[in-house]
This record gives structure tokens, C-alpha cells and sequence, in this order.
């Protein structure tokens, strides 16, 4: 059997002081088998390096002291062997791949019999079997997509478009280098929450599949640092989640042709924004947090956006105001710290969405709506057309806390239009 990783041969002979300068670890390809023409010959480990391509040879049976493998999950392992007295530290290996590694050679120190071993004969490595690892791979049809072989555990881009994927290949997620990610033009229905533990991607193409939905827990995961690029146009979305503002890497977002009927109340968040597209949904108005951003580039085009009309509220006051909404407000105005271990936690969620009066004062359930127009000029340097008339203007929610709050905004709002 063959296994190509990265591989550090440590001698445990040196004194303490001398590991502490431990080299890098080089890419090899570690052999488990018989030397040629020898029937009879023992079973060795022959670990090839571009410079040593003839590779060096450790005996295995009744020669391993003990195996490590507390992080075999991450393509780690060690193998310690008697004589020499050396640890062969095994790292950067596919994680499926090196577990039926070392289960080989458990029992080949076992003394089993080599004919239900995999083993491989000992010859010297081709250059290409040690070169440096692939980190790019392109797959553009389901002829050429994999399904008996195993992903490079290098890669940090991949491509895997035009496969008719129905969901998001398990041996991908193990992927833990991947930087880019593109499942475009596939069938996915369901994005897995193991999609988050690729802590190192920053970009992410979904675009052409069948979402109907980007969960919560993605946004709370290692992608809510990592992430830059999401495109998840051309699908069925709906809705995004409240936790979507929390993938705070972001800074190009595409949204195109879904059936989204609102974006996320608190998009103001998303600070590193610079592109966003959400073009032919069903948007009637933009929320009023969409005023925090600052982009280079919008493009809303195509939504069926309401007529503002100030002077129609939607009034959603409770007079007097409950005890609920006075400690909501408080917490709010006063900035006091609060957390589910404080506060329940459905009214820690209410007050992550709560609302934003003129004043500056908050609102949770007790204000008074209406929309108004915004040039989107103000939030973008370039704009695409929001209609076929020319228009870059767009409604945008407002809130007020009380009714005189109110009237202040629709005296100064008739004194403008009187």
C-alpha cells in the first residue's frame, strides 16, 4: 500500500536539546510491502523523498513500538519503531487513506498473513508521485468526477461544476486547506453544517443549484471569519437567516434570481461589504439598516419594490408600552451588556432585531412603520438601474418610537415636498 503525505524521520537516539530544531517535514510517498524478488523477505515501511526517491527502509514486523493517531482526524499520524530507533511523523495525509494505513501496518507488526495485506512493491518513487502537492482541480462534467479515488488532502481550490451533485460530497468537507469552493450548476438541495468546518475557505460558489435555504449555523461557524465570497444566485431562496449578518468577512455577496422576499434586517453589519448584487427577487423594500453599508457596486434590479408613501403608517404602538418593551428599550438605550445567560433566550433574540427610531432611541415591538425613498447613491458609488425608467431610487423601511416622533418626521417631510 501507498500513501503520499508530508513525512519527518526523528530519531529518538538525539538528546532532548537536539529536538527542539525539528526540520520540515518533507512530501514522500510511504510504502508498506516486500522488497522486489524477495518472496521470503520481511514486510518494510519505504518512505521515497524527492531527493531520496530510493527511499529508506524500516522493518515492520515486531518492530512498532506504538502508534499515534490522536490526530488522525487532521491527516496527522506518528509511527514509532524499535530499530532504529526512530518516529516516522506522518502529516497532511488524506484522513480516509492514512487510517487504512495504519491499520496495515498494525497488523502487519501483528505478523498477519501478507496475503490479506495491501501490500505494494518496494521500487523507487517516480518524480510525479513525489512532487508538490496539488492544490488546484477543476472538474467540469460528471464523467470526470472521481467516485472510486479520493480528493488530494492539498487542495485549496476546487472546482466541481456541471456534475448533477445532489449534495456536497463527504470526502470534500475533509478538505481542511480549501480556500475556494465551486459546486455551481449542480442539483444541491442542502448545504451540511460540516460545510463550516472548513475554516480556511474564503470563497463559496452555490450559484445554479437548488437551495432553498442558507442555514443559521454556517453563519456561527469558522466560515463567519473566512468567508469573503458567497454566490448563491440563481436558486430558491426565500429568506436569509438573521445569523447571515455575522459572516462579517464578507465583501461580495450575490443573491441574483432567487424568490428572496426581504434581506436581513441587519445587513448594516455586513461593514466589509463592497459588492452586492440581489437582482430579479421579489423585494418590496430594503430594510432600514440597509443605510450602514458602503458599497462600490449594487444591483437590485428587477424587484417588484412598493411605492413609499409616508404618509400611510403602519402603527403598531402599544400604549402604555409593556413591561417587555421598557426593559427591551432600556437595554438597548443604556447599552447594557446582556446574553442568554442574563436574559431568556427569546428576548435576547428579540433584541438582536430591535428596531432603530430617528431619535436613536429602540423599539421592539412597539413602533410605527413606514417607507420611504432612498437614493441608493448614498449607500453605493455605482448603481445598476433599479427599472427599465431609469431609476436609482428605492424604498427603504423607517421606524419611529412614538407618535411624536412621528409627526416630527412628516412636518419636515411636507415642509420639503410643501
Amino acid at each position: 500500500m501507498r500513501l503520499q503525505c508530508e513525512v519527518e524521520v526523528l530519531s529518538r537516539l538525539l538528546p532532548t536539546c537536539g529536538l527542539r530544531g525539528r526540520g520540515r517535514a518533507a512530501r514522500a510517498l510511504v510504502s508498506l510491502g516486500r522488497p522486489p524478488g524477495a518472496a521470503g523477505a520481511g514486510i518494510y515501511l519505504m518512505v521515497c523523498t524527492a531527493r531520496d526517491r530510493g527511499g529508506a527502509r524500516y522493518k515492520v514486523q515486531q518492530n512498532v513500538e506504538r502508534l499515534f493517531t490522536r490526530f488522525v482526524e487532521d491527516g496527522k499520524a506518528t509511527v514509532r519503531l524499535r530499530e532504529p530507533a526512530v518516529d516516522l511523523c506522518l502529516s497532511k495525509a488524506n484522513v480516509i487513506n492514512l487510517k487504512t494505513f495504519l491499520s496495515a501496518v498494525r497488523l502487519a507488526h501483528q505478523g498477519s498473513d501478507a496475503g490479506v495485506l495491501p501490500l505494494s512493491p518496494l521500487v523507487p518513487a517516480k518524480n510525479s508521485d513525489v512532487e508538490k502537492p496539488k492544490t488546484k482541480m477543476i472538474i467540469t462534467s460528471r464523467r470526470d468526477y472521481p467516485l472510486t479515488k479520493s480528493f488530494p488532502f492539498s487542495l485549496e481550490h476546487l472546482q466541481t461544476s456541471y456534475c448533477k451533485l445532489a449534495r456536497i460530497d463527504a470526502r470534500v468537507l475533509c478538505l481542511k486547506k480549501l480556500r475556494k469552493l465551486d459546486l455551481s450548476h449542480n442539483h444541491i438541495k442542502q448545504l451540511p453544517a460540516t460545510l463550516g468546518d472548513l475554516v480556511c475557505l474564503q470563497e463559496l460558489d452555490l450559484h445554479d443549484n437548488h437551495l432553498e435555504a442558507f442555514s443559521g449555523a454556517l453563519c456561527t461557524s469558522g466560515l463567519q471569519k473566512s468567508l469573503q465570497v458567497l454566490d448563491l444566485s440563481q436558486n430558491q431562496i426565500q429568506a436569509l437567516p438573521l445569523e447571515f449578518c455575522q459572516l462579517r468577512g464578507l465583501v461580495r455577496l450575490r443573491l441574483d434570481d432567487n424568490a428572496l422576499l426581504r434581506l436581513p434586517c441587519r445587513i448594516g453589519q455586513l461593514g466589509r461589504l463592497r459588492f452586492l448584487s440581489a437582482a430579479r427577487n421579489k423585494l418590496p423594500f430594503l430594510p432600514s439598516d440597509f443605510r450602514k453599508l458602503s458599497l462600490e457596486n449594487l444591483d437590485l434590479f428587477g424587484n417588484p419594490f412598493e411605492q413609499p408613501n409616508p404618509l400611510v403608517p403602519n402603527i403598531q404602538l402599544k400604549i402604555p408600552s409593556t413591561l417587555l418593551e421598557c426593559a427591551a428599550r432600556a437595554t438597548v438605550n443604556h447599552r447594557i451588556p446582556y446574553g442568554c445567560h442574563l436574559l431568556p433566550s427569546h428576548l435576547c433574540k428579540d433584541l438582536e432585531v430591535a428596531k432603530t427610531c430617528r431619535c436613536g432611541s429602540a423599539c421592539l415591538s412597539s413602533f410605527i412603520q413606514i417607507t420611504v425613498t432612498m437614493n441608493l447613491h448614498h449607500v453605493a458609488h455605482a448603481v445598476v438601474l433599479v427599472d427599465n425608467m431609469g431609476g436609482t431610487d428605492a424604498p427603504v423601511l423607517c421606524y419611529f418610537c412614538s407618535l411624536g416622533c412621528y409627526s416630527q418626521f412628516l412636518d419636515r417631510h411636507l415642509q420639503s415636498n410643501g
